[in-house]
């Protein structure tokens, strides 16, 4: 059983992080972009989806020589994007009580590209009142003190109440399980990954909030399969690789091997994509960072619990 979750995995990731390699000058920033951003959901975080997939395969390592040596291109491409940091210095200069800089920089930051002078506003500005009560959705409080938590910035008396965040989120609260919407389920979904810091700290996720999900996880992901809805079905299985004792279904993984082309493009839905090139990329870039993050994390645990188990 986990040799057959592993074999599907690695192919699932390894095909996904070499299509998001081949595509990637699509998801360059247009010559004209600037720190203040217009649109900061078309183009920049989207970048910095790809540079959050390829720092976890480098994380992991538990992908092939060819695999990792485009998984660091592709955060080389990433990072000079974004001017090898200063635009996110920049951004975060202008725009003192904006996440995102913040949370862009956290896969640089875990894959040791690193920008002082960014790391020092950061430390500054991260500490102020008038950041740390922005009014933002619950997961994403979650999200900016995992971030605090990989570049370091929640010492010195700068730490987070993660059990507070925790408990204001939707998941927190262990919600009636049959009243899953599409984005309370992307809600819990994100809460599980920064509270685990994506796979990497499994016991982050407090006890109860493991059994209950642990519990209703192969609900949703067959509620959300039956309507093709692949994005949110890998998210899913995402939360899958980050419990203690990973929920890996090899059913899961046989089905998204084959909803995969054979270029590497996993699509959001069940709907047609188009031929048109950069309308394939945009469309379904996320679900291609997706599908390499489940992938990775999945091969790493499999492994790891096989290796365990000898």
């Amino acid at each position: 059983m986990t040799a057959s979750v592993t074999q599907n995995a690695h192919q699932v990731s390894t095909k996904a992080v070499a299509w998001l390699h081949t595509h990637r000058e699509l998801g360059a920033l247009p010559a004209d972009t600037t720190a203040d951003l217009g649109d900061p959901d078309s183009v920049y975080k989207p970048l910095g989806e790809t540079a959050l997939a390829a720092s976890l395969v480098l994380r992991e390592s538990a992908a092939g020589s060819t695999t990792l040596g485009m998984a660091r291109e592709l955060m080389e491409f990433c990072w000079r994007q974004f001017g090898n940091g200063d635009m996110l210095y920049e951004r975060l200069l202008r725009h003192s009580m904006t996440t995102d800089p913040m949370e862009t920089y956290a896969p640089f930051a875990r894959s040791g590209l690193r920008h002082e002078p960014l790391e020092r506003l950061l430390a500054h500005t991260s500490a102020l009142r008038s950041f740390r009560g922005v009014e933002i959705l619950p997961n994403r409080r979650l999200a900016v003190a995992n971030v605090a938590r990989v570049v370091g910035l929640d010492e010195g008396g700068h730490g987070y109440d993660w059990e507070t965040l925790t408990r204001a989120t939707w998941l927190g609260g262990t919600p009636e399980p049959w009243l899953i919407d599409w984005m309370a389920g992307y809600c819990a979904t994100h809460a599980v990954f920064h509270l685990t810091d994506w796979g990497g700290n499994p016991t982050g996720l407090p006890d109860d909030l493991t059994e209950y999900v642990s519990m209703w996880l192969p609900v949703w992901i067959d509620i959300w399969a039956e309507i093709e809805q692949w994005d949110l079905v890998i998210e899913l299985m995402i939360v899958g690789c980050c419990l203690k004792d990973p929920y890996c279904d090899p059913a899961d993984w046989e089905r998204l091997a084959r909803v995969q082309h054979a270029d590497g493009l996993v699509p959001r839905d069940g709907g047609p994509v188009a031929d048109d090139p950069e309308r394939r990329f945009a469309e379904h870039q996320h679900t291609a960072v997706v599908a390499a993050v489940a992938g990775t994390l999945a091969v790493s645990r499999t492994l790891g619990e096989a290796a365990g188990a000898r």
